[in-house]
Order: structure tokens, then sequence, then C-alpha cells
């Protein structure tokens, strides 16, 4: 194989892995910012700010029946006290693509007992954009009951 050949064939699988690395690293951090929005709906839950909540879910803001569904929710769910969140299983682990999936949090404030709630995520994957929209939080449910 001649200098030129090889020199490009180098270049070629740098330029892949480095085209990789990228997409992985933005595919990855798809959970950490799922997570944080997720922390931020069970925080503005905890106060009793359904606006906050509703500024959270674009997709429910659209649907009268959902904004009167989260507000009444909301007013339930008021708690005094700073948020601990005790476990939270995201949606998807990686997506490459847009995937819509539900996560699972259990959140406590303050003394009180905890909620465990579902939460539905549409993620897009760095091939797709690397967003995550918050569609839909669930009810509390009972127990320790799965999504």
């Amino acid at each position: 194989m001649s200098r030129p050949a090889r020199l490009l064939a180098i270049g070629f699988a740098v330029f892949a892995f480095l085209a990789i690395s990228a997409l992985l690293a933005r595919a990855l951090t798809g959970t950490g910012t799922e997570r944080a929005k997720v922390i931020a709906v069970v925080r503005a839950e905890a106060r009793g700010d359904a606006g906050a909540v509703l500024a959270r879910l674009p997709l429910c803001r659209a649907e009268p029946a959902c904004v009167a569904t989260v507000r009444r929710r909301v007013a339930g769910l008021r708690r005094p006290g700073d948020v601990k969140i005790l476990t939270y299983s995201p949606s998807v682990n990686v997506a490459l693509t847009r995937q819509e999936g539900t996560g699972r949090v259990a959140w406590r404030a303050g003394d009180g007992l905890p909620v465990v709630q579902c939460v539905r995520v549409r993620r897009e994957g760095p091939l797709t954009g690397g967003g995550v929209t918050l569609v839909s939080v669930g009810p509390p449910l009972p127990g320790e009951r799965g999504c």
C-alpha cells in the first residue's frame, strides 16, 4: 500500500472513530437530561406548582383535559420539605433514534411517605436531534408497583 493510501486510510479510521464517539456521547447524555427534567417536575409537584409542571409538559399543555388532570393531581401531591429522589429508572438507556418509553421515579419530600410515579418520555437520539421531551407524569402508584 502506498504512503498516500495508508494516510488516507488512517485519516478515515480516525474520522470514523471520532464520529462514532461523538454520537455515543450524545446518546449517553440523554439519560442525564431526562433525569434532570423529571427531577424538576417532581420538585414542582412537591411545591404544588401546577404551572411549573405544565411548563415542562408541552404536549399536555395543548390538551385541556390533561391540564385539568395535572392541576388536580399536583394539588394532592403538595408536600413540605426538601425533595429527595429515592430511585429513578430511565425510560430508555441509550436512544440512537426517536424512542418513547416509561421511566419510574420514587421520591420523598421532607419526612413524608415516598411517592412513586411513572413518567412517559420521548427521547431523540443523536441521529434524530438529541432532545428529551416529557410527555406525561402519571398518578402516584400504590406501594412499589411497577409502571
